[in-house]
């Protein structure tokens, strides 16, 4: 019988994990007791999909805003700090600044504007517009912000993070003044000290600064090894924590490609299978309506299996019904295109035949597709289950 489906996701329902779980065993059980009980096959490069969240807890990678404090204090000098372009989240960010803050004397602020990084918007452009602002070359005071635009809050949370933030600040002993630019250089207006909290620019921020002169570090620099006994990320430091208590925040996992490998050998020992496996985090799409990039994290996947490596090599079947088979109907153009599907080249980079498929790494598609699965509240599927994704049309 011909197959009518294509590609399925699945939320696998686990254990709540805590520190020292066998996330190995717990899996892979995970896996195929849900196969069991929801009667469906488990095939080869069927892929399994971890959250970082899971992989981190049962590392123990945590730190605590003393740890990061010190870690600040350290690298920094713990007097005057510029910390520029973090994201606006209560999530992401409001544990690290009180650490930052802790580590330090006076905060420099400096916000960008009319969003942040990932698209969490104080203003849009039209709001700029209509108060004659540049955002590429003016620099505004907080005071001056005020002025313009009074006291926005986000669309979604509802929170005015410029007020957020500085009670975040000034709650630790620390003095605070804010500013709102986009240039990386005009921190070194107010100091030479400087924090790039931004995650995709960072390598950018991080060269102009150090190029004039800045004693500068980005939020990858702090945390990356153990303070009085902590967790730590020798890669990513304190990006893609998330917060855990108020004073804690849980980290970016590390060193778990040994855990994907693991999982994979587990299943194929078991099932005979040879099953695809990664750690995931933050999908990467944009959302239309609040114009947030999802992506907080430093990458999509920190750690996945070899078949996971590369992009998809595939042809447009629009494009084939419209141009090569337009003459073409009903079983006769279902033959043709999967005929040119088998006869496909390995590589499609460049030819028409391939336009508008999506030029991304396996590992961010797939990601993003467990993301949206597992979802970010109380699903309770860390782990994520996806099937017929390397199948195409001709499969049966």
């Amino acid at each position: 019988m011909t197959r009518l489906t294509g590609t399925v996701s699945r939320g696998i329902r686990c254990p709540i994990i805590k520190e020292g779980d066998d996330l190995v065993k717990i899996v892979t059980d995970a896996v195929i007791d849900a196969a069991a009980a929801e009667n469906f096959e488990l095939h080869d490069r069927d892929v399994v999909a971890i959250t970082e969240s899971i992989v981190a807890r049962a590392q123990g990678n945590y730190c605590t805003v003393d740890d990061i404090a010190e870690d600040v204090r350290k690298k920094l000098g713990g007097n005057d700090i510029g910390v520029i372009f973090p994201i606006t989240s209560r999530n992401r960010f409001s544990v690290l600044l009180t650490g930052i803050a802790k580590g330090a004397k006076k905060i420099y602020l400096m916000l960008s504007y009319p969003s942040d990084e990932v698209g969490n918007a104080f203003l849009t452009y039209d709001d700029l517009d209509a108060k004659g602002v540049n955002p590429f070359s003016d620099v505004l005071s907080e005071e001056k912000f005020h002025e313009l635009f009074g006291d926005p809050v986000h669309e979604f949370t509802g929170v005015n993070y410029v007020d957020f933030y500085r009670h975040l600040i000034e709650e630790t002993g620390c003095e605070c003044e804010i500013i709102f630019a986009n240039q990386a250089k005009t921190i070194l207006n107010y100091t030479n000290n400087v924090l790039a909290c931004d995650i995709h620019t960072r390598f950018r921020s991080k060269r102009i600064l150090k190029e004039l002169g800045g004693n500068v570090c980005g939020l990858d620099d702090i945390m990356t090894e153990s303070v009085n006994g902590s967790g730590y990320n020798e890669k990513y430091g304190l990006l893609g924590s998330n917060k855990a208590t108020d004073d804690k925040v849980k980290l970016f996992p590390r060193d778990s490609q040994y855990l994907v490998e693991a999982i994979q050998d587990e299943f194929f020992k078991r099932l005979g299978k040879h099953m695809e496996v990664m750690v995931y985090g933050d999908g990467a799409f944009k959302d239309p309506q609040g114009k947030i990039w999802e992506l907080a994290d430093p990458v999509v996947s920190p750690f996945f299996t070899e078949g996971l490596k590369g992009t998809p090599n595939e042809v447009k079947i629009k494009y084939l019904a419209d141009n090569d088979y337009s003459q073409l109907s009903g079983e006769a153009l279902r033959d043709a295109i999967k005929e040119s599907i088998r006869k496909k080249d390995s590589n499609l980079v460049g030819q028409m035949v391939s336009e508008g498929t999506t030029p991304r790494q396996l590992t961010d598609l797939i990601g993003s597709l467990c993301d949206l699965t597992s979802g970010s509240g109380d699903k309770g599927t860390p782990v994520v289950l996806v099937q017929g994704y390397f199948d195409n049309y001709t499969n049966d």
